[in-house]
Protein backbone atom coordinates (compact mmCIF):
# COMPACT_ATOMS: atom_id res chain seq x y z
CA UNK A 1 0.00 0.00 0.00
CA UNK A 2 1.42 3.00 -1.01
CA UNK A 3 1.84 5.54 1.69
CA UNK A 4 0.63 9.22 0.73
CA UNK A 5 0.56 12.08 2.76
CA UNK A 6 -3.21 10.79 4.09
CA UNK A 7 -1.75 7.93 5.17
CA UNK A 8 0.97 10.05 6.95
CA UNK A 9 -1.28 11.52 9.00
CA UNK A 10 -3.11 8.58 10.00
CA UNK A 11 -0.15 7.08 11.07
CA UNK A 12 1.20 10.55 12.84
CA UNK A 13 -1.77 10.23 15.35
CA UNK A 14 -2.31 6.16 15.46
CA UNK A 15 1.55 5.62 16.95
CA UNK A 16 1.22 8.40 19.56
CA UNK A 17 -2.62 7.40 20.54
CA UNK A 18 -1.71 3.68 20.55
CA UNK A 19 1.36 4.70 23.20
CA UNK A 20 -1.15 6.85 25.23
CA UNK A 21 -3.36 3.80 25.20
CA UNK A 22 -1.23 1.25 26.37
CA UNK A 23 -0.24 3.73 29.36
CA UNK A 24 -3.76 2.92 31.80
CA UNK A 25 -2.88 -1.12 31.52
CA UNK A 26 0.47 -0.51 32.20
CA UNK A 27 0.20 1.61 35.29
CA UNK A 28 -2.41 -1.41 36.69
CA UNK A 29 0.51 -3.92 35.71
CA UNK A 30 2.82 -2.23 37.42
CA UNK A 31 0.48 -1.97 40.59
CA UNK A 32 -0.17 -5.64 40.22
CA UNK A 33 3.78 -6.43 40.49
CA UNK A 34 4.30 -4.07 43.65
CA UNK A 35 1.44 -5.18 45.70
CA UNK A 36 1.80 -8.68 44.47
CA UNK A 37 4.69 -8.97 46.66
CA UNK A 38 2.67 -8.51 50.15
CA UNK A 39 0.47 -11.18 49.73
CA UNK A 40 -2.60 -13.30 47.80
CA UNK A 41 -4.89 -11.18 50.18
CA UNK A 42 -3.65 -8.11 49.22
CA UNK A 43 -3.51 -8.98 45.05
CA UNK A 44 -6.92 -10.74 45.30
CA UNK A 45 -7.85 -7.23 46.95
CA UNK A 46 -6.81 -4.98 44.40
CA UNK A 47 -8.29 -7.32 41.13
CA UNK A 48 -11.35 -6.72 42.64
CA UNK A 49 -11.49 -2.96 42.83
CA UNK A 50 -9.68 -2.92 39.81
CA UNK A 51 -12.66 -4.62 38.47
CA UNK A 52 -14.88 -1.89 39.39
CA UNK A 53 -12.74 1.14 38.79
CA UNK A 54 -12.26 -0.09 35.16
CA UNK A 55 -15.97 -1.11 34.97
CA UNK A 56 -16.50 2.94 35.78
CA UNK A 57 -13.99 4.26 33.56
CA UNK A 58 -14.78 2.18 30.70
CA UNK A 59 -18.63 3.39 30.95
CA UNK A 60 -16.99 6.66 30.65
CA UNK A 61 -14.87 6.80 27.78
CA UNK A 62 -17.89 8.34 25.45
CA UNK A 63 -15.96 11.97 27.70
CA UNK A 64 -13.15 11.37 25.11
CA UNK A 65 -14.72 9.94 22.13
CA UNK A 66 -17.47 13.04 22.18
CA UNK A 67 -15.20 15.52 23.13
CA UNK A 68 -12.46 14.35 19.80
CA UNK A 69 -15.22 14.38 17.71
CA UNK A 70 -17.20 17.96 18.81
CA UNK A 71 -13.63 19.38 19.05
CA UNK A 72 -12.32 18.49 15.74
CA UNK A 73 -15.32 19.25 13.98
CA UNK A 74 -15.42 23.24 15.54
CA UNK A 75 -11.91 23.12 14.28
CA UNK A 76 -12.08 21.93 11.44
CA UNK A 77 -14.30 24.49 10.29
CA UNK A 78 -12.04 27.18 11.69
CA UNK A 79 -13.88 27.99 14.49
CA UNK A 80 -10.89 27.34 17.13
CA UNK A 81 -13.04 29.04 20.20
CA UNK A 82 -15.63 27.40 19.70
CA UNK A 83 -13.67 24.02 19.48
CA UNK A 84 -12.10 25.07 22.97
CA UNK A 85 -15.39 26.52 24.44
CA UNK A 86 -17.10 22.57 23.95
CA UNK A 87 -13.60 21.15 24.94
CA UNK A 88 -14.52 22.72 28.43
CA UNK A 89 -17.84 21.94 28.69
CA UNK A 90 -16.30 18.38 28.45
CA UNK A 91 -13.97 18.61 31.14
CA UNK A 92 -16.78 20.47 33.37
CA UNK A 93 -18.67 17.73 32.70
CA UNK A 94 -15.97 15.04 33.04
CA UNK A 95 -15.79 16.52 36.95
CA UNK A 96 -19.18 16.31 37.73
CA UNK A 97 -19.48 13.63 37.24
CA UNK A 98 -16.43 12.10 38.27
CA UNK A 99 -17.31 14.47 41.50
CA UNK A 100 -20.59 12.23 41.88
CA UNK A 101 -18.96 8.53 40.80
CA UNK A 102 -15.80 9.32 43.58
CA UNK A 103 -18.51 9.71 46.11
CA UNK A 104 -20.90 6.89 45.22
CA UNK A 105 -17.74 4.69 45.26
CA UNK A 106 -16.73 5.66 48.82
CA UNK A 107 -19.92 5.16 50.03
CA UNK A 108 -20.62 1.79 48.35
CA UNK A 109 -17.10 0.48 48.85
CA UNK A 110 -18.31 -2.26 51.07
CA UNK A 111 -20.82 -3.92 49.16
CA UNK A 112 -19.16 -4.83 46.28
CA UNK A 113 -15.91 -4.97 47.91
CA UNK A 114 -18.24 -8.43 49.31
CA UNK A 115 -19.90 -8.97 46.05
CA UNK A 116 -16.55 -9.34 44.28
CA UNK A 117 -14.19 -10.35 46.86
CA UNK A 118 -13.35 -14.23 47.85
CA UNK A 119 -13.47 -14.15 51.23
CA UNK A 120 -13.92 -11.49 54.28
CA UNK A 121 -10.29 -10.46 54.67
CA UNK A 122 -10.28 -10.05 50.81
CA UNK A 123 -13.14 -7.78 51.48
CA UNK A 124 -12.21 -5.58 54.02
CA UNK A 125 -8.75 -4.71 51.96
CA UNK A 126 -10.94 -4.04 48.84
CA UNK A 127 -13.11 -1.61 50.47
CA UNK A 128 -10.16 0.03 52.19
CA UNK A 129 -8.43 0.28 48.67
CA UNK A 130 -11.99 1.74 47.25
CA UNK A 131 -12.18 4.40 49.66
CA UNK A 132 -9.06 6.03 48.98
CA UNK A 133 -8.87 5.10 45.36
CA UNK A 134 -12.19 6.54 45.04
CA UNK A 135 -10.41 10.05 44.71
CA UNK A 136 -9.04 8.79 41.69
CA UNK A 137 -12.52 8.67 39.70
CA UNK A 138 -12.38 12.63 38.92
CA UNK A 139 -9.14 12.71 37.66
CA UNK A 140 -9.11 9.80 35.76
CA UNK A 141 -12.36 11.31 33.71
CA UNK A 142 -10.59 14.21 33.34
CA UNK A 143 -7.69 12.84 32.04
CA UNK A 144 -10.44 11.43 28.90
CA UNK A 145 -12.30 14.41 28.63
CA UNK A 146 -8.89 16.54 28.33
CA UNK A 147 -7.10 13.84 26.24
CA UNK A 148 -9.77 13.98 23.85
CA UNK A 149 -9.89 17.76 23.32
CA UNK A 150 -6.15 17.63 22.17
CA UNK A 151 -7.10 14.90 20.22
CA UNK A 152 -9.58 17.20 18.31
CA UNK A 153 -6.96 20.23 18.05
CA UNK A 154 -4.43 17.28 16.70
CA UNK A 155 -2.51 17.08 20.05
CA UNK A 156 -1.71 13.71 20.67
CA UNK A 157 2.23 14.45 21.85
CA UNK A 158 0.71 16.36 25.00
CA UNK A 159 -1.45 13.20 26.51
CA UNK A 160 1.31 10.48 25.49
CA UNK A 161 4.26 12.59 27.43
CA UNK A 162 1.82 13.43 30.02
CA UNK A 163 0.83 9.89 30.56
CA UNK A 164 4.15 7.97 30.58
CA UNK A 165 5.37 10.78 33.36
CA UNK A 166 1.85 10.18 35.37
CA UNK A 167 3.08 5.69 34.79
CA UNK A 168 6.54 6.46 36.01
CA UNK A 169 5.30 9.07 39.19
CA UNK A 170 3.26 6.22 39.95
CA UNK A 171 5.65 3.24 40.00
CA UNK A 172 8.10 5.63 42.17
CA UNK A 173 5.01 6.90 44.65
CA UNK A 174 3.80 3.44 45.13
CA UNK A 175 6.90 1.56 46.07
CA UNK A 176 7.53 4.77 48.32
CA UNK A 177 4.17 4.19 49.60
CA UNK A 178 3.65 0.55 49.93
CA UNK A 179 7.20 -0.05 51.29
CA UNK A 180 8.98 2.80 52.12
CA UNK A 181 5.98 4.37 54.26
CA UNK A 182 5.03 0.98 55.35
CA UNK A 183 0.88 1.71 54.03
CA UNK A 184 1.00 -1.71 52.36
CA UNK A 185 -2.28 -1.44 49.88
CA UNK A 186 -3.35 1.51 51.34
CA UNK A 187 0.10 3.15 49.75
CA UNK A 188 -0.86 2.11 46.34
CA UNK A 189 -3.89 3.09 46.59
CA UNK A 190 -2.93 6.68 47.51
CA UNK A 191 -0.12 6.37 44.59
CA UNK A 192 -2.82 5.80 42.38
CA UNK A 193 -4.90 9.05 43.25
CA UNK A 194 -1.82 10.96 43.14
CA UNK A 195 -0.40 9.78 39.91
CA UNK A 196 -3.88 10.12 38.50
CA UNK A 197 -3.95 13.86 40.03
CA UNK A 198 -0.82 15.10 38.36
CA UNK A 199 -2.10 13.44 35.10
CA UNK A 200 -5.59 15.34 35.19
CA UNK A 201 -3.52 18.66 36.02
CA UNK A 202 -1.24 18.78 33.26
CA UNK A 203 -3.77 17.83 30.78
CA UNK A 204 -6.73 20.25 32.04
CA UNK A 205 -3.50 23.37 32.05
CA UNK A 206 -3.22 22.34 28.57
CA UNK A 207 -6.25 22.65 27.62
CA UNK A 208 -6.66 26.18 29.51
CA UNK A 209 -3.28 27.42 28.06
CA UNK A 210 -5.17 26.61 24.55
CA UNK A 211 -8.56 28.24 25.67
CA UNK A 212 -6.48 31.72 26.60
CA UNK A 213 -5.07 31.41 23.42
CA UNK A 214 -8.25 31.44 21.32
CA UNK A 215 -10.02 34.08 24.03
CA UNK A 216 -12.52 31.26 25.00
CA UNK A 217 -13.78 31.03 28.68
CA UNK A 218 -13.02 28.91 30.93
CA UNK A 219 -16.19 29.70 33.38
CA UNK A 220 -18.31 26.81 33.79
CA UNK A 221 -20.98 27.30 31.36
CA UNK A 222 -24.36 25.45 31.67
CA UNK A 223 -25.31 24.90 28.06
CA UNK A 224 -21.69 23.53 27.01
CA UNK A 225 -21.87 21.16 29.65
CA UNK A 226 -25.23 19.96 28.25
CA UNK A 227 -24.33 19.51 24.84
CA UNK A 228 -21.24 17.22 25.83
CA UNK A 229 -23.81 15.53 28.14
CA UNK A 230 -26.44 14.81 25.35
CA UNK A 231 -23.81 13.71 22.47
CA UNK A 232 -22.33 11.62 25.34
CA UNK A 233 -25.57 9.15 26.12
CA UNK A 234 -26.04 7.84 22.81
CA UNK A 235 -21.81 6.59 23.13
CA UNK A 236 -22.82 5.55 27.01
CA UNK A 237 -25.42 3.36 25.39
CA UNK A 238 -23.26 2.35 22.67
CA UNK A 239 -21.02 1.21 25.45
CA UNK A 240 -23.09 -0.47 27.63
CA UNK A 241 -24.19 -2.52 25.00
CA UNK A 242 -20.82 -3.84 24.16
CA UNK A 243 -19.86 -4.37 27.42
CA UNK A 244 -23.08 -6.71 28.16
CA UNK A 245 -21.52 -8.82 25.30
CA UNK A 246 -18.62 -9.10 27.31
CA UNK A 247 -19.81 -9.61 30.45
CA UNK A 248 -22.61 -12.40 29.33
CA UNK A 249 -19.69 -14.13 27.17
CA UNK A 250 -17.90 -14.39 30.47
CA UNK A 251 -21.23 -15.83 32.22
CA UNK A 252 -21.02 -18.68 29.67
CA UNK A 253 -17.51 -19.19 29.55
CA UNK A 254 -17.70 -19.94 33.40
CA UNK A 255 -20.87 -22.39 33.24
CA UNK A 256 -18.64 -24.66 31.03
CA UNK A 257 -16.03 -25.50 34.01
CA UNK A 258 -12.90 -23.83 35.25
CA UNK A 259 -10.73 -25.16 31.91
CA UNK A 260 -13.42 -23.25 29.89
CA UNK A 261 -13.47 -19.62 31.74
CA UNK A 262 -9.35 -19.92 32.00
CA UNK A 263 -9.57 -20.13 28.10
CA UNK A 264 -12.09 -17.44 27.95
CA UNK A 265 -9.38 -15.18 30.00
CA UNK A 266 -6.69 -15.76 27.67
CA UNK A 267 -8.63 -15.37 24.59
CA UNK A 268 -10.19 -12.14 25.92
CA UNK A 269 -6.94 -10.40 26.68
CA UNK A 270 -6.09 -10.97 23.14
CA UNK A 271 -8.97 -9.31 21.98
CA UNK A 272 -8.25 -6.68 24.35
CA UNK A 273 -4.29 -5.92 23.32
CA UNK A 274 -5.68 -6.49 19.77
CA UNK A 275 -8.17 -3.83 19.74
CA UNK A 276 -5.96 -1.18 21.81
CA UNK A 277 -3.72 -1.25 18.48
CA UNK A 278 -7.00 -0.93 16.44
CA UNK A 279 -8.98 1.89 18.67
CA UNK A 280 -5.82 3.61 17.83
CA UNK A 281 -6.77 3.80 14.09
CA UNK A 282 -9.81 4.93 15.60
CA UNK A 283 -9.00 7.68 16.89
CA UNK A 284 -7.40 8.78 13.72
CA UNK A 285 -10.90 8.24 12.13
CA UNK A 286 -12.26 10.23 14.23
CA UNK A 287 -10.06 13.18 14.64
CA UNK A 288 -9.87 13.17 10.74
CA UNK A 289 -13.46 12.76 10.27
CA UNK A 290 -14.33 15.52 12.46
CA UNK A 291 -11.99 17.89 10.57
CA UNK A 292 -13.00 17.18 6.76
CA UNK A 293 -17.08 17.46 7.87
CA UNK A 294 -16.41 20.51 10.01
CA UNK A 295 -14.45 21.92 6.74
CA UNK A 296 -17.42 21.35 4.83
CA UNK A 297 -15.39 18.62 2.61
CA UNK A 298 -17.45 15.65 2.11
CA UNK A 299 -15.41 13.99 -0.54
CA UNK A 300 -12.28 14.20 1.74
CA UNK A 301 -14.36 12.61 4.13
CA UNK A 302 -15.18 9.67 2.09
CA UNK A 303 -11.57 9.55 0.89
CA UNK A 304 -10.55 9.50 4.66
CA UNK A 305 -13.15 6.61 5.57
CA UNK A 306 -11.50 4.49 2.43
CA UNK A 307 -7.86 5.20 3.98
CA UNK A 308 -8.68 4.40 7.14
CA UNK A 309 -10.75 1.22 6.36
CA UNK A 310 -7.60 0.04 3.83
CA UNK A 311 -5.41 0.75 7.38
CA UNK A 312 -7.81 -1.17 9.78
CA UNK A 313 -8.33 -4.15 6.97
CA UNK A 314 -4.73 -4.43 6.39
CA UNK A 315 -4.00 -4.26 10.19
CA UNK A 316 -6.28 -7.16 10.84
CA UNK A 317 -5.13 -9.72 8.21
CA UNK A 318 -1.73 -9.11 9.53
CA UNK A 319 -2.54 -9.44 12.88
CA UNK A 320 -5.26 -12.53 12.15
CA UNK A 321 -2.56 -14.55 10.05
CA UNK A 322 0.42 -13.73 12.86
CA UNK A 323 -2.24 -15.06 15.93
CA UNK A 324 -3.61 -17.81 13.37
CA UNK A 325 0.14 -19.05 13.12
CA UNK A 326 1.22 -18.98 16.74
CA UNK A 327 -2.14 -20.20 18.23
CA UNK A 328 -0.59 -22.67 20.10
CA UNK A 329 2.58 -21.12 21.14
CA UNK A 330 0.69 -18.55 22.55
CA UNK A 331 -1.62 -20.67 24.37
CA UNK A 332 1.17 -22.37 25.83
CA UNK A 333 3.01 -19.07 26.91
CA UNK A 334 -0.08 -17.84 29.13
CA UNK A 335 -0.79 -21.23 30.81
CA UNK A 336 1.06 -25.21 31.14
CA UNK A 337 -2.35 -26.59 31.57
CA UNK A 338 -3.03 -28.87 28.57
CA UNK A 339 -6.65 -28.73 29.07
CA UNK A 340 -6.81 -25.08 29.17
CA UNK A 341 -4.69 -24.80 25.99
CA UNK A 342 -6.80 -27.11 24.24
CA UNK A 343 -9.89 -25.13 24.94
CA UNK A 344 -8.08 -21.89 23.83
CA UNK A 345 -6.38 -23.07 20.31
CA UNK A 346 -9.58 -23.25 18.88
CA UNK A 347 -10.76 -20.02 20.37
CA UNK A 348 -7.55 -18.26 19.40
CA UNK A 349 -8.09 -19.25 15.71
CA UNK A 350 -11.35 -18.14 15.58
CA UNK A 351 -9.84 -14.28 16.83
CA UNK A 352 -7.71 -14.88 14.23
CA UNK A 353 -10.30 -15.11 11.50
CA UNK A 354 -12.28 -12.73 12.65
CA UNK A 355 -9.22 -10.00 12.51
CA UNK A 356 -10.16 -8.45 9.18
CA UNK A 357 -13.39 -7.94 9.95
CA UNK A 358 -12.67 -6.64 13.13
CA UNK A 359 -10.11 -3.90 12.03
CA UNK A 360 -13.15 -2.66 10.15
CA UNK A 361 -15.20 -2.36 12.30
CA UNK A 362 -13.21 -0.42 14.55
CA UNK A 363 -12.41 2.23 12.08
CA UNK A 364 -15.61 2.40 11.30
CA UNK A 365 -16.92 2.89 14.48
CA UNK A 366 -14.33 5.77 14.53
CA UNK A 367 -15.89 7.28 11.78
CA UNK A 368 -18.89 7.79 12.32
CA UNK A 369 -18.22 8.77 16.30
CA UNK A 370 -16.35 11.78 14.63
CA UNK A 371 -19.38 12.34 12.48
CA UNK A 372 -21.24 12.87 15.71
CA UNK A 373 -23.36 9.52 14.52
CA UNK A 374 -23.64 8.37 17.95
CA UNK A 375 -27.53 7.88 18.09
CA UNK A 376 -27.29 4.94 15.13
CA UNK A 377 -24.00 3.47 16.74
CA UNK A 378 -26.51 3.29 20.27
CA UNK A 379 -29.21 1.26 18.05
CA UNK A 380 -26.85 -0.44 15.97
CA UNK A 381 -25.07 -1.80 19.36
CA UNK A 382 -28.48 -2.38 20.79
CA UNK A 383 -29.01 -4.47 17.95
CA UNK A 384 -26.19 -6.65 17.68
CA UNK A 385 -26.58 -7.34 21.76
CA UNK A 386 -30.02 -8.82 20.96
CA UNK A 387 -28.66 -10.91 18.33
CA UNK A 388 -25.64 -12.05 20.25
CA UNK A 389 -27.62 -12.58 23.60
CA UNK A 390 -29.93 -15.38 22.45
CA UNK A 391 -27.57 -17.41 20.14
CA UNK A 392 -24.86 -17.30 23.07
CA UNK A 393 -27.70 -18.43 25.65
CA UNK A 394 -28.35 -20.90 23.32
CA UNK A 395 -25.12 -22.33 23.17
CA UNK A 396 -24.92 -22.66 27.16
CA UNK A 397 -28.59 -24.33 27.11
CA UNK A 398 -27.76 -27.27 24.70
CA UNK A 399 -24.41 -27.11 26.22
CA UNK A 400 -22.80 -27.20 22.86
CA UNK A 401 -18.91 -26.22 24.28
CA UNK A 402 -17.10 -22.90 24.43
CA UNK A 403 -15.43 -23.23 20.75
CA UNK A 404 -19.18 -22.35 19.78
CA UNK A 405 -19.48 -19.41 22.17
CA UNK A 406 -16.25 -17.75 20.19
CA UNK A 407 -18.26 -18.35 17.00
CA UNK A 408 -20.53 -16.61 18.32
CA UNK A 409 -18.49 -13.55 19.12
CA UNK A 410 -17.30 -14.12 15.38
CA UNK A 411 -20.80 -13.53 14.50
CA UNK A 412 -21.24 -10.59 16.87
CA UNK A 413 -18.11 -8.76 15.25
CA UNK A 414 -19.89 -9.71 11.69
CA UNK A 415 -23.36 -8.52 12.81
CA UNK A 416 -21.16 -5.04 13.71
CA UNK A 417 -19.59 -5.03 10.48
CA UNK A 418 -22.81 -5.31 8.61
CA UNK A 419 -24.82 -2.41 10.50
CA UNK A 420 -21.60 -0.27 10.20
CA UNK A 421 -20.96 -0.30 6.70
CA UNK A 422 -24.12 -0.13 5.54
CA UNK A 423 -24.17 3.41 7.35
CA UNK A 424 -21.04 4.50 6.26
CA UNK A 425 -22.26 3.16 2.41
CA UNK A 426 -25.39 5.81 2.92
CA UNK A 427 -25.09 10.06 2.79
CA UNK A 428 -27.29 9.87 6.18
CA UNK A 429 -23.94 11.19 8.65
CA UNK A 430 -21.86 13.06 6.71
CA UNK A 431 -23.41 16.27 8.28
CA UNK A 432 -21.12 19.44 6.79
CA UNK A 433 -20.08 22.36 8.85
CA UNK A 434 -19.81 22.75 12.77
CA UNK A 435 -23.08 21.37 13.99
Amino acid sequence: MRISSLDRRILAITVPAFAALICEPLMLMADTAIVGHLGRAELAALGAASTVLSTIVGLCVFLAYGSTATVARHQGAGEPRRALEAALGGVWLALLIGLVLGAFTSVAARPMARALSSSPAVADLTTEYLRIAAASIPAVLLVLAATGALRGVLDLRTPLVVMVAANVLNVVLTVALVYGAGLDLRGAALGLVLAQWAAALALVAQVLRRSRETEASPRLRWDDVARAAREGVPLLLRTLSLRAVLLLATLVAAGFGDASLAAHQIATTLVMFLAFALDAFAIAAQTLTGHSLGAGDAEGTRHVTRRVIAWGLGFGIVAGALLALTAPWVARAFTPDADVRAAAVPALLLVALIQPISGVVFVLDGVLIGAGDGVYLAWASLITLLIYAPVALLIRATDAGFTWLWAAYALFQATRWVTLWLRQRSDRWLVLGST
